[in-house]
């Protein structure tokens, strides 16, 4: 191998760049119009442009991608995580192009790429999957004979999804019957793609970083635990995982030894596995490339994995893991609120400077000035903290977060702070009870009201005084007090009523008053933002569409769930906003939508134009409001 081209952009193309520069081989860098600046691009032998504003025109387009790697001379294709990293056909076509493709053959990603070929690659290995059928929905009497026999709640999977798509909990029979009736009629559906699956409501999301080469020799890296999530996508990770006892260690050891053998898997991959409270393990699912998290197992192995990787496709040998040496905690920086649930955002890096230190390493893909796209993912790098133990490693977060300052963009650092500080989460052994559904149920399904109807916390009225009271994720300012540095903290709630009550001030203004002031659809449609003056709903990102929940002429609430969009493996549900009846759907599974393009329409009922404050007092009770959050989430995530 001699020159690499890496088919990724962003941290994990920085992160690959940097191991094959110390191991002397040239590379190649991809980028579009956004990442023109980016580091990854400056680090590289070589970079080249690739036109075009969407993802199949950017870095989901094999032929461009083929056609750079010919003209740059490389030989080899590393395809970091996500975009075509799991694709078969680009691993085929890379290998027939005549180039090394570091990662598994095509085969494999095939046999693993599908939930249900996976369940039965999982189930020939003798590894139990969560119970289920491992066929595509055929007719409604054998899902209701499954779940009879299993019991309710049951959930109902895409075969073609992942990280917690395509998921939908059913608590019975009617729901399930509703279902089937809904995904046979809805525009676009192929119930052919859905499967049944026993839900499993409380577990650990646990997984082994392995690797295996040409020879046949497996090593398992280290496991990790990966449980607190957000929409089923990972947001802290850690290595080893911690509190699993030795008779559940050898098992997920033993399970991940077989699956990689049963498909003869070469390269290094990662087996996902539940771990329930009564030491139970299924297997989720196996990710054949390397994925964000692999850095915890590097801090606790001492192994850089990203050369095993090419040193594996190049037809080496891998480096047994001994035992795992301290303890690591991966904090993703993303761009998003967690005061809007934790809604992608965007914007330009004003200032950036990283925490550093003993233990403290820094994974970014952007720099101070960087502009944040909304058309690309949401994460902009990691921190990854390590030191002797759980408990060391858990002080060193805390130092580390204090260190860390970035402006021009919201980040979870705020929420990082109190899962840091909670009970729950630093708990020994034994009183550890952080399971897959924590984090939305302690910290992101909470007042105000709404949020618990399924409307996140972005399209909520500005919050009273006494919600602000009760916030405890403050902004920081530093300030002299009769020449005294003074460091001030003010609830991000206060900050956000200040500036959006300036906002609304401006806008005042700039208005013609009527009667006494706003009417009351002026006001609505000031909080509901998703929403133009005809109706019109919009995408909020780029992102492609993976469900249409709706269909025309059908009357909806306001935090109805109207689309579910997915970018970059993340899924995103677009709610109503204000309550009517569904005019026009203009997108259906797999559509491609940019930021601002209409998804549907909603007119407005006469009726429906009551206040905000009207449709909170009508809203559904919190138990059942609850019950529709939950069928919105699932037991794992991946990244």
């Amino acid at each position: 191998m001699h020159k690499l081209l890496i088919a990724n952009r962003s941290e994990i193309a920085l992160r690959v760049i940097r191991t094959a520069k110390e191991m002397g081989i040239e590379t190649v860098a991809i980028y579009s119009e956004p990442d023109r600046t980016a580091p990854y691009v400056d680090q590289a032998s070589e970079a080249y442009y690739l036109p075009g504003d969407t993802y199949n025109e950017t870095y989901l387009n094999q032929d461009a991608i083929l056609d750079i790697a010919r003209r740059s001379g490389a030989d080899a294709i590393h395809p970091g995580y996500g975009f075509l990293s799991e694709s078969d056909s680009f691993a085929s076509a890379v290998q027939d192009a005549g180039l090394i493709w570091v990662g598994p053959n095509p085969q494999v990603l095939e046999d693993l790429g599908d939930k249900i070929s996976a369940r039965r690659v999982a189930r020939v290995a003798q590894v139990p999957p969560v119970p289920g059928i491992s066929e595509p929905v055929d007719n409604v009497h054998t899902l209701v004979t499954f779940a009879t026999d299993y019991g309710y709640p049951v959930m109902m999977k895409r075969t073609d999804g992942g990280g917690g798509r395509g998921i939908t909990v059913i608590r019975d029979e009617d729901e399930l019957r509703a279902f089937y009736s809904a995904h046979d009629s809805l525009q676009g559906s192929d119930l052919s793609k859905y499967f049944i699956e026993k839900f499993v409501p409380r577990a650990r999301h646990v997984e082994t970083q392995c690797g295996r080469d040409s020879q046949g020799n497996f090593t398992v890296y280290s496991t990790r635990d990966c449980s607190v999530q957000r929409r089923n996508q990972k947001l802290i990770e850690e290595a080893p995982a911690p509190f699993i006892n030795e008779k559940v260690e050898a098992k997920l050891k033993t399970y991940s030894r077989r699956l990689f053998d049963s498909v003869g898997y070469v390269g290094l991959g990662t087996c996902e596995f539940m771990v329930t409270p009564t030491s139970d393990v299924y297997f989720l699912e196996v990710n054949p490339r390397l994925q964000v998290e692999h850095t915890v197992s590097e801090e606790v192995c001492g192994i850089d994995l990203v050369r095993e990787q090419l040193n594996i496709a190049d037809g080496g040998s891998l480096i047994p893991a001994g035992q795992p040496r301290g303890h690591s905690f991966e904090l993703r920086i993303t761009s998003e609120d967690p005061d809007k649930n934790l809604t992608p955002g965007s914007g330009t890096i004003d200032h950036l400077r990283f925490p550093s230190g003993p233990g403290i390493r820094i994974d970014f893909g952007v720099q101070e000035g960087n502009t944040v796209s909304p058309k690309f993912d949401s994460m902009m790098g990691k921190i990854v903290i390590t030191a002797r133990t759980r408990q060391e490693a858990v002080a060193r977060v805390l130092r580390a977060l204090d260190e860390f300052e970035i402006t021009g963009i919201t980040t979870p650092c705020s929420l990082y702070r109190q899962i840091f500080q909670d009970e729950d989460f630093t708990a020994p052994d034994g009183k550890f009870t952080v399971t897959t559904r924590w984090l939305e149920h302690k910290y992101l399904s909470k007042n105000p009201a709404s949020s618990k109807a399924g409307i996140p916390q972005s399209l909520t009225q500005i919050p009273s005084s006494g919600q602000i009271l009760g916030n405890v994720a403050p902004q920081s300012f530093t300030i002299e007090v009769n020449g005294k540095r003074v460091r001030l903290n003010v609830p991000n709630d206060f900050v956000s009523l200040l500036t959006q009550g300036r906002i609304r001030q401006q806008r005042r203004a700039a208005q013609p008053l009527r009667g006494n002031g706003l009417s009351t659809a002026q006001t609505q449609s000031e909080d509901t933002s998703l929403a133009d003056s005809h109706g019109q709903i919009s995408a909020p990102m780029q992102a492609v569409v993976t469900r249409v929940n709706v269909a025309t002429k059908q009357k909806v609430a306001k935090g109805d769930l109207l689309v579910v969009l997915e970018s970059m493996k993340m899924e995103n549900y677009v709610y109503a906003p204000l309550s009517g009846i569904i005019t026009d759907i203009m997108v259906g599974p797999s559509d491609s939508v940019d930021a601002g393009d209409p998804l549907v329409i909603i007119s407005q009922e006469e009726g429906h134009s009551q206040s905000i404050e009207e449709e909170k007092a009508n809203s559904q009770p919190a138990e059942k409001a609850d019950e529709q959050a939950d069928g919105q989430e699932e037991k794992g995530g991946r990244s």
